[in-house]
């Protein structure tokens, strides 16, 4: 690692011999071994268009692992420089090389601050970079005769910076895709389902009104049930009188016996007897609460007035 007193400088390399504690605040320029980088013409002109393109353009070019992505113009309109890297293994350099993160105020490639180099620079004992076809290239230092160190005194720093995901490394992002798809699969039958019970909410709706017009019944369901309350009531009261009409009917009466009166009210039924002994009210009544009848009676000159409970 080469560090610049004067810029804040810091040249990042994990195969370094020696480690610093910084403390105050540093830019970093990363070693070409911590990421790949491409040079490539592209039939669109903006870098938004080719960040859309990024894990395609290095598929199968690389190792398997986690990757963050990165671009930037070149010189000609549709020609750029691509990049990918592992945001936790420049992490765990960072981390490695005693750094805080808190101290970073930017990270680089060395690809475009030492773009303009002329001649190849030792960065460690047994590597150095020289520049081949406009890209930064890593090679052993037996590789090239003539070398000088590395010196970071005259570089100013562009505009080409990558923010590191922190917690990046820890999420699958395959698998969170996955996820997410058969989350959405999910999401689109819900849906189905809401409007599907929707629709069939409404047309129940409409064959409501429908039946609520034709027969002229109130707007509400409310209104509706009180009604059917009071209907109902009225007709378990009809079906209970007619069973026990149906009763008093079949009494057997002795000829001097009629039945001179009978009225119905809302919760009971009066009836008179007449031409009525004594010994034979008794007949009268238990015939009619054998059928399970409520009765109660009242006898006087041979008139025996009964009232049943509906």
């Amino acid at each position: 690692m080469i560090f610049n007193s004067n810029n804040k400088l810091l040249f990042l390399d994990p195969n370094a011999d020696t480690s610093l504690h910084v403390e105050e605040k540093v830019n970093i320029i990363l070693s070409p071994s911590l990421y790949w980088v491409k040079k490539v013409t592209l039939p669109v002109r903006s870098v938004r268009e080719v960040s859309k393109l990024l894990p395609t353009l290095f598929e199968d070019t690389i190792p398997d692992g986690t990757y963050s992505y990165s671009a930037y113009k070149a010189t000609s309109d549709n020609e750029f420089y691509i990049f990918a890297y592992e945001d936790k293994k420049i992490l765990d350099t960072i981390t490695k090389q005693n750094i805080s993160i808190a101290n970073i105020g930017s990270i680089h490639f060395a690809q475009s601050e030492f773009s303009s180099i002329t001649n190849a620079m030792k960065i460690n004992e047994t590597q150095s970079v020289y520049i081949k076809d406009d890209i930064l290239v890593l090679v052993p230092c037996c590789w090239i005769e003539e070398k000088g160190h590395l010196s970071l005194d005259n570089i100013t720093l562009s505009k080409h910076k990558i923010t590191l995901k922190q917690f990046g490394h820890i999420v699958d992002y395959k698998s969170l895709y996955g996820i997410a798809s058969v989350m959405l699969i999910f999401i689109l039958i819900l849906v189905v389902e809401v409007y599907t019970t929707s629709s069939k909410a409404q047309d129940i709706s409409d064959k409501r009104d429908a039946i609520f017009s034709k027969y002229n019944l109130k707007s509400t369901m409310f209104e509706n049930k009180a009604i059917l309350n009071k209907y109902n009531k009225i007709h378990k009261n009809q079906i209970k009188f007619r069973k026990y009409f149906s009763y008093i009917l079949a009494l057997k009466l002795k000829n001097s016996e009629k039945m001179t009166s009978f009225q119905l009210n809302k919760k009971t039924i009066a009836i008179t007897f007449s031409g009525v002994l004594k010994n034979r009210t008794s007949y009268i009544v238990s015939a009619l609460k054998k059928k399970g009848i409520k009765v109660s009676e009242s006898y006087k000159n041979n008139m025996l007035h009964l009232e049943i409970e509906l």
